[in-house]
């Protein structure tokens, strides 16, 4: 084994997992932003329990009144190599029409 193949096998190493973890955190922001939509679109039909979707994931989910949109915002943390990383997602939906 020469010394630069001991030098370079580390750095691939952490190049691909540093490329794997990427790849688990846009999936789990892909999750966070459809669990977003869910709650917007329940809390705009007036469903109790909106927040749901987001629990389901193992996320905290808020919902906002913003003029005649619901906005539901979704905080996901996700653990990679031992850390928590934040992960965040907003999305609207068009609020029912008051009579």
């Amino acid at each position: 084994m020469t010394a630069e193949f001991a030098v370079a096998v580390p750095a691939v190493l952490l190049v691909l997992a540093a490329c794997l973890g990427g790849l688990r955190l846009g999936a789990e922001r892909l999750r966070a932003v459809d669990a977003a939509a869910q709650v917007a679109r329940a809390a705009a039909r007036g469903e109790g329990g909106a927040t749901a979707a987001a629990a389901r994931i193992g996320a905290t989910g808020a919902v906002r009144r913003e003029g005649d949109l619901v906005c539901a915002d979704v905080r996901l943390a996700v653990p990679l190599l031992g850390l928590p990383v934040p992960v965040t997602a907003s999305s609207c939906a068009l609020g029912a029409a008051l009579p």
